[in-house]
């Protein structure tokens, strides 16, 4: 955009006329591209494996692709929540990816619920709990200490015993409030006392501590359940129910715990599987962007072909009305239509096909009726049809690249000059060399 626009700046044009023509361009590209976007059905599995798939097929998780996809699209349904007709998608405090070094990659999947790398608390504790009822809390199961340094004196040392039969009391008092809802697990992200642990032992209760805040909403959104703050305001409601098996797993040296097979899950975890920690990273950064484009595509149900297609499409568009503009503006809005030709220029060059004579050929390829789809094979350097090769963009990503790149041109040409505050290399040594002289002197 700014290299095209270098050549109009030279010949003296003002930055707001050129800025005129990028703006209107703009507009025109982006009606031209709702045009062209056709819409998808995204409760049609098949195609939308092909669409994540597609985004998916030049990055190192080629080889296990089906399983990614199926993975990211579990994934992403499951966290995709509706209220009041405004859907949201929120993968990342939702849908909560565990590395777990070891194993086979195909071992990977998504579960329909929450782990955590947590053992429980006591290990007379129950392991496997069916139907469980779950409780939730943010505050710690122990003696409260004060915020500041806080100095008792005791004179007598009936008050010492007084004072550690307070602390049990408040425990047990604690306890009391959590076995009253009749939870088979209880799951907090402070700390449990040992005192706790045993009277919670002993109403066989699952107790299990410092868990993440966000695990911790996670299992919240999975089961049902309402975390709660002070143990004496827990109520039959704040009760979770909507998992139906939890267990604790030993996988490699850790353990983890499950709180899986929920009704209707709106969070989960997804357990990766591979020889090393670099490889469950690089295939993590690729699900995260497979998760990203389903999210796109379920957001904004609607395609354009990829490959340069649609860059040649709406460049073709642009330069046909362009020649029914007057003025100055004309020249401007046709160089945004020349900008976009840069994106199937680059794919022939990376393949290293003969880039005037592709261009050329697309060019006119492009000026026929209904030949929009048409676009450039990244592989072979070949002119295709991109329905037939199934390469396809989510719209609202090409829209926001068209926006981003015409409002960071704007914003850059509206600068006349730069002051900068920096002295000049040349001006510090003639000083420095100056010095020295008047020394001698």
């Amino acid at each position: 955009m700014l290299s095209v626009a270098e050549h109009f700046l030279e010949q003296q044009m003002h930055p707001t006329v050129i800025i005129w023509a990028y703006r209107k361009a703009l507009d025109d590209m982006i009606s031209i591209l709702k045009k062209i976007g056709t819409p998808v059905d995204v409760n049609n599995k098949e195609m939308m494996l092909k669409i994540i798939k597609s985004a998916i097929n030049t990055k190192a998780i080629n080889r296990w692709s089906d399983l990614a996809c199926s993975i990211a699209l579990d994934a992403v349904k499951t966290v995709e929540f509706e209220e009041n007709g405004r859907k949201e998608i929120d993968i990342k405090k939702y849908a909560k990816v565990e590395k777990i070094p070891g194993g086979f990659s195909e071992d990977s999947c998504v579960l329909r619920g929450i782990m955590v790398n947590k053992d429980v608390t006591h290990p007379r504790m129950r392991r496997l709990i069916k139907n469980p009822r779950i409780v939730l809390l943010d505050c710690s199961l122990e003696y409260k200490k004060g915020e500041s340094q806080t100095d008792i004196e005791i004179t007598r040392e009936e008050d010492f015993a007084r004072i550690l039969q307070m602390e049990e009391e408040y425990i047990q008092q604690m306890c009391e409030d959590l076995i009253r809802v009749k939870p088979d697990l209880v799951i907090t992200e402070k700390g449990v006392s040992d005192l706790a642990q045993h009277y919670l032992m002993r109403a066989n209760i699952t107790a299990i501590r410092r868990v993440r805040k966000t695990d911790n909403n996670r299992i919240a959104r999975a089961c049902g359940a309402r975390i709660v703050s002070r143990t004496d305001e827990l109520r039959e409601e704040d009760v979770g129910t909507g998992a139906r098996l939890f267990e604790v797993k030993k996988i490699g040296d850790e353990y983890f715990a499950f709180i899986t097979d929920c009704k209707d899950p709106k969070a989960c975890t997804i357990i990766l599987r591979g020889a090393s920690k670099e490889i469950l990273a690089e295939v993590e950064r690729n699900l995260q962007d497979a998760m990203q484009v389903c999210r796109n595509v379920l957001m904004d149900p609607q395609l354009v072909p990829g490959g340069g297609a649609t860059e040649m499409a709406v460049a073709h568009a642009l330069t046909e009305k362009s020649k029914g503009m007057t003025g100055v503006e004309q020249w401007p809005y046709r160089a945004v239509a020349q900008a976009l030709e840069v994106i199937p220029r680059t794919l022939i060059q990376n393949c290293g096909a003969s880039t005037i004579r592709v261009l050329t050929s697309l060019r006119a390829k492009h000026t026929q009726e209904g030949s929009q789809t048409w676009g450039v094979n990244g592989e072979t350097g070949a002119l295709v049809d991109m329905k037939e090769l199934g390469i396809w963009e989510p719209l609202a990503v090409k829209l926001q690249t068209y926006k981003t790149a015409v409002e960071t041109a704007v914003l850059l040409l509206r600068i006349d000059d730069i002051v900068s505050g920096h002295k000049k290399k040349g001006d510090n040594q003639s000083k420095q060399s100056a010095a020295p002289e008047t020394a001698q002197e």
